[in-house]
C-alpha cells in the first residue's frame, strides 16, 4: 500500500511538471516579437547557434538560441536592433507559418523598420541532419542505438527526398518576406559542409557508404537553396562552398561530427559561427561599396 502511495505521489509530481513545462513553453510562444528592429534572423538551429553557450535570456526554451549564434555576432559588430526569431527544429514552414509548440510564424518579427533579414533553413525540411544523428547513434549502439533502430526508418537516398517542395517553400517564403520588407536587404546562408568530399573520418561517427548516401544530400540542399535565392532575389552567402576546408573531419572544422566535446553534434563548431558572422560582414560591406 505505502508503494502504491509513493508511485502514485510520483505520477502526481510528474504531470504537475509536465504541466507547469507546457504552460511555460504556450506562455513564450504567444508573446508578440517586436516589430521594430532593423534586423530580423530567421531560421533553424543553425542560425540559432544550438549548443554554443549560454541560452538568450528571454528566448523560447524549445529554439536554444544561444548568445553565440551567427544573428547574434552580426548585432554585435554592426550595433544593429535584433530580433532572433532562428528556433531549433524549424522547417520553411514554421518560418511562414509557425506551429513549432505554439511558436506563431517567425516572419512576423518583420516589420517597415527592417533593414537586414537573415536566413538559414531547409535543412530539417528534407531531414538532412536528423539522418546523420540517427546514423550514427545506431552505429554507437547502446541504449541511443535501440532507441534509433525502433523509431526511425533508415536514411532515404537523396532522389526520395521532396527538394521540389523544399524549393518551392523556399522561393515562396523568400517572396512573402520581400512583401513584408521592400527595403530590405535578405542574406540567405547555406548550410556549412559537415561531411568531406570524400570517404569519411572517426569524427562523423558513420561509415563510408553512409557517408557516401549523404553527401549528395547535402550538395542537392545547397543547390536548392542558391537556385530559390537566386529566384528570389535574395543575395546569398555560400557556406556550403566557403567551408570546404573546413568540415567536421579537418584539424580546424566550422561543423561538428557525431560527438563535440563543445556544441552539438552535426551542428556548428563557434569557429563556423565566427566565420558565418564574418563572410555575412563582408557581403554588407561589398553591397554598401
Amino acid at each position: 500500500m505505502r508503494i502504491w502511495r509513493l508511485t502514485k505521489a510520483a505520477l502526481l509530481l510528474l504531470l504537475l511538471g509536465l504541466l507547469i513545462v507546457l504552460a511555460v513553453l504556450y506562455y513564450q510562444g504567444k508573446q508578440a516579437p517586436r516589430a521594430d528592429s532593423p534586423y530580423v534572423a530567421l531560421g533553424s538551429s543553425f542560425a540559432a547557434g544550438l549548443g554554443l553557450g549560454a541560452r538568450e535570456t528571454g528566448s523560447p526554451f524549445i529554439c536554444q538560441r544561444s548568445v553565440n549564434g551567427y544573428p547574434k555576432q552580426i548585432a554585435r559588430m554592426t550595433g544593429l536592433l535584433l530580433t532572433d526569431m532562428s528556433c531549433s527544429g524549424a522547417t520553411t514552414h514554421h518560418v511562414v507559418r509557425g506551429g513549432q509548440v505554439f511558436l506563431g510564424p517567425q516572419i512576423d518579427a518583420i516589420g517597415p523598420a527592417t533593414r537586414l533579414i537573415t536566413l538559414t533553413a531547409g535543412g530539417n525540411d528534407i531531414a538532412y541532419i536528423g539522418d546523420l544523428t540517427a546514423m550514427a547513434y545506431q552505429r554507437q549502439g547502446g541504449i541511443p542505438g535501440f532507441l534509433v533502430g525502433q523509431f526511425w526508418k533508415g536514411a532515404k537516398p537523396v532522389d526520395n527526398r521532396d527538394f521540389a517542395t523544399l524549393r518551392s517553400d523556399l522561393v515562396s517564403t523568400l517572396r512573402k518576406i520581400r512583401v513584408r520588407a521592400p527595403k530590405a536587404q535578405i542574406i540567405v546562408v547555406t548550410y556549412p559542409a559537415i561531411l568531406p568530399e570524400t570517404g569519411t573520418c572517426s569524427q562523423l561517427g558513420i561509415d563510408a557508404a553512409q557517408a557516401d548516401m549523404m553527401r549528395p544530400v547535402a550538395l542537392r540542399l545547397a543547390n536548392v537553396t542558391r537556385s530559390a535565392a537566386k529566384e528570389a532575389g535574395a543575395t546569398v552567402v555560400d557556406m556550403a562552398t566557403l567551408s570546404k576546408d573546413h568540415d567536421a573531419c579537418t584539424t580546424q572544422p566550422w561543423a561538428n561530427g557525431s560527438a563535440p566535446t563543445q556544441g552539438v553534434a552535426f551542428h556548428p563548431t563557434l569557429a563556423g559561427t565566427k566565420a558565418t558572422a564574418a563572410q555575412i560582414m563582408t557581403k554588407l560591406k561589398e553591397d554598401i561599396r
